[in-house]
């Protein structure tokens, strides 16, 4: 220990006599811990942390599968969840949820509220191993048809709403236009399962769905010794019998189990989390390839000092020792600044993601224990890595030739000259995959930034509104009311037309079914399925879709079930391939899940755009009147007159209040809004790997610059003969940069084929742009010829101002 500290002591007075080749060392590491930094933060947050539950490894995800429509990830109904509950033997509880909204009722003149909330069975906190901070849980009594009306608070909304009160529990208040009595406030910090404020039992509010409306979640835990594969087998055999009792609905379906990790973090996500913790990972390689060229450099310059220790009795384990650990303290000074940098990386990561799209609450971003864990150690294997070669190289010094006057010759061996120049060539192909990732991430986003989706979103308003309660239980009192504020919104100076559905464009909403086609026989349990929309009347004109055949609803259509639908072209295309848009009109379906014999006639054909996320593949698309979908959250689109929509906001709000001062009304953005809000994570990734493959590319260029620099310090003489001989300074000039050049070249074929490799297995998640894009691959190629080029340049002008009289001196 006490030669360690000795050790370390000179280590310190060493690098603090160099203060240029320290910092830059300690900047060039700080660079790729940084990023590193940010990224492990959300590997640990996403992949690696312990979820907040109770043995979260027992717990697994149930969803409901349908390989003839390739769906792997649905939901259930209600009523396969009751049977799967009920007749299951390998989960110790079993419990389900959905997401829903919940309006709470303001007093006299104040604003209705909206939340984000969850309908759960009695049974699903009790899987996770939740209990209250305040009161209790839903008892299973609470989660029947008929039971008193309960409600569960979240603490932010207990501490917002209702200031704390800790007598709160047993009072009563008004959500969704029903008196409900508050049992619980939920701990700090705990909105399960995304961001939920609040929560009611689940049975009482779909208790009357079909079997055919999936709409729940489920979660089970696995029973004392019963293994996963098990309980898989078990609901392979329950959804058998299910499918046999329910052909109709439950033909052709499944139940998939997925552990809890798998659940909260889909494929594409940990895609993507993995792919950036790749990009880092090289970034930190090019980092450490540099401060090893620059050790090696640094390490020829000190050959007189080392064999002087030599001399003097330092074995050749004792020097090795000495480079590795200030080896070490580069490292070690490197992850102290990259943290400082992944803290900052962690905050503009954090600021790039929309207030819209926060991630669920579990998933926190922080530099905690393990991350720093991570951190160190990655420095101290960081300090291993670049650190080793040149101490070794340096242990093999010869004493005699060292110790010669000038130690002429010395520095230049051919295996400090091919590992340096490795060295670069790594960096040069690591570089380019990171330029090639870049690339192609900020091409798929310029190709969405560029993409309108099908909509020209100016002047268009959007926003969702609420109808709950009791003045809007009976059928077709939504669909009155919602008539009723069209017409009051038309009449708004500023306001040109309003369309209503359960579905913003470019947002989501709607629903999906399979389809029956008339006339047309198929296999039962392989309908085509669709998405489908109820709208009314002006809807689609208010969106400024364009009719290119038949024609839209009529007011009065738009208010009946008139057994009317108007479709987009992809539904035209794949439902009627081969035929003109025209010939469909006339044509009829019906909602598998509908009622039996209720035909819907297609009267028009619309062109396509998203219902959903403009990155979403554009789905077969039905558009029926608004009572096929009478809902309680709705979807309100506003045509405006100004070139600023948010300007009507207050008097949407005005006419809501007078119409009934119950409506909460939220989510307001523009259309264009929704539009950028649809393509955050590609600007995310876009920028991050953007910063990734300029770091590279600096450092990169640092490599080239230090390897020639070196180069031509040790080719003095070589230099001032062949200047003395006759050559020329171009050719001096082309002897240099064609020696940066070739090894960046080398690099560059190198990096090629990792590109390819590495494109592959982000196709997926590609937009607009393909894995293999000629230009990403080529555009990239040709800068880091021109940048090696250019870092090329700085040490042959030195080269080409040698005097060969004072290089032949020297010697």
């Amino acid at each position: 220990m006490e030669t360690f500290a000795q050790d370390v002591r000179f280590a310190v007075r060493i690098l603090a006599k160099s203060p240029g080749f320290t910092l830059v060392a300690v900047l060039c590491l700080a660079l790729g811990i940084g990023a590193n930094t940010t990224i492990f933060s959300v590997v640990n947050a996403v992949l690696l942390r312990p979820f907040p539950y109770a043995d979260p490894d027992r717990i697994v995800a149930l969803h409901g599968t349908q390989p003839a429509n390739d769906v792997q990830r649905g939901e259930v109904s209600y009523l396969d969840y009751r049977d799967l509950r009920e007749q299951s033997r390998s989960f110790s509880r079993i419990g389900a949820y959905d997401t829903r909204s919940l309006a709470f009722s303001g007093s006299t003149g104040e604003e209705p509220e909206r939340v984000l909330g969850a309908g759960i069975s009695a049974s699903l906190f009790a899987i996770l191993g939740e209990k209250p901070a305040l009161g209790r849980n839903f008892r299973e009594d609470e989660d029947r048809p008929g039971a008193p009306p309960v409600l569960l608070l979240s603490h932010d909304l207990w501490v917002r709403r209702f200031n704390g009160d800790r007598t709160i529990i047993g009072h009563t208040v008004t959500v969704n236009g029903l008196p409900r009595t508050i049992v619980g406030v939920m701990a700090p910090r705990f909105k399960f399962p995304y961001q939920q404020l609040a929560w009611i039992p689940l049975t009482p509010v779909v208790q009357e769905e079909k079997r055919s409306d999936r709409d729940l979640s489920i979660l089970a835990r696995l029973a004392p010794g019963v293994s996963f594969g098990q309980a898989g087998a078990e609901m392979k055999a329950i959804t058998g019998r299910l499918a046999q009792l329910y052909p109709d609905t439950d033909e052709g379906r499944g139940v998939r189990l997925l552990p809890l990790r798998d659940e909260l973090a889909s494929d594409e996500m940990s895609l993507i989390i993995l792919t950036m913790m790749g990009a880092v990972a090289c970034v930190l390689l090019i980092a450490c390839a540099n401060v090893a060229n620059l050790l090696l450099a640094r390490a020829t310059a000190r050959q007189r000092e080392i064999a002087v220790r030599a001399a003097f009795g330092a074995g050749r384990g004792r020097i090795v020792r000495q480079l590795l650990t200030e080896s070490l303290l580069i490292a070690l000074a490197g992850a102290a600044l990259g943290i400082a940098l992944g803290f900052f990386g962690i905050r503009w990561m954090e600021a790039a993601i929309p207030a819209s799209n926060q991630a669920p609450y579990w998933m926190r971003f922080t530099i905690d224990g393990p991350v720093l864990v991570f951190i160190l150690t990655l420095a101290v294997l960081t300090g291993f890595l670049f650190g080793l070669a040149p101490a070794l190289q340096a242990g093999k010094t010869d004493l005699n030739n060292t110790l010669k006057e000038g130690g002429r010759g010395a520095g230049g061996s051919v295996a400090r000259n091919r590992l340096r120049s490795s060295l670069v060539i790594a960096e040069v192909a690591l570089a380019l995959v990171l330029l090639v990732l870049a690339a192609l991430f900020s091409r798929s986003f310029l190709a969405l930034q560029n993409s309108d989706g099908g909509l020209r979103t100016a002047h268009l308003m959007t926003m969702r509104f609420y109808l709950t309660g009791e003045p809007y239980k009976e059928d077709g009192t939504k669909a009155r009311r919602v008539d009723d504020l069209v017409q009051r919104l038309e009449a708004v100076p500023g306001i040109e037309s309003a369309g209503v559905s359960n579905n913003i464009a470019l947002s989501g909403g709607g629903g999906g079914d399979a389809i029956v086609l008339d006339g047309r026989a198929v296999e039962r349990g392989h309908e085509p399925e669709i998405f489908y929309a109820g709208v009314t009347a002006h809807f689609l004109r208010t969106l400024g879709v364009p009719l290119l055949q038949g024609r839209s609803f009529t007011d009065r259509e738009g208010l009946e079930r008139s057994g009317l639908a108007v479709v987009n072209q992809t539904f035209v295309k794949k439902l009627f391939p081969g035929e003109e848009s025209s010939h469909v009109l006339g044509r009829r379906f019906r909602l598998k899940s509908g009622e039996a014999g209720k035909w819907l006639t297609i009267i028009g054909v619309v062109r396509d755009y998203s219902n959903s996320d403009i990155n979403e593949p554009i789905q077969p698309s039905a558009y029926l009147p608004y009572p096929y979908q009478e809902v309680a959250s709705n979807g309100l689109t506003l045509r405006t007159t100004s070139a600023a929509p948010a300007e009507v906001t207050a008097s949407v709000r005005a006419v809501l209040r007078a119409a009934d001062p119950n409506i909460p009304l939220y989510d307001v953005y523009t259309l264009e809004e929704l539009r950028q809000q649809g393509y955050w994570e590609y600007r995310l990734f876009g920028g991050m790997f953007s910063v990734f493959g300029a770091i590279a590319l600096f450092l990169a260029a640092i490599g080239v610059y230090g390897v020639l620099s070196y180069s031509v310090s040790q080719r003095v003489r070589e230099i001032g003969v062949r200047v003395a001989l006759g050559a020329r300074r171009e050719d001096v000039l082309r002897l240099i940069v064609g020696q940066g050049v070739r090894l960046a070249l080398v690099g560059i074929a190198l990096g090629l084929l990792l590109a390819l490799g590495a494109t592959r297995v982000i196709s997926s998640i590609l937009y607009g742009v393909t894995a293999s894009d000629p230009l990403s691959f080529a555009g990239n190629a040709l800068l880091l010829t021109a940048v090696a080029a250019l870092a090329s340049y700085a040490p042959a002008s030195r080269a080409m101002a040698i005097d060969p009289l004072e290089a032949l001196r020297s010697e």
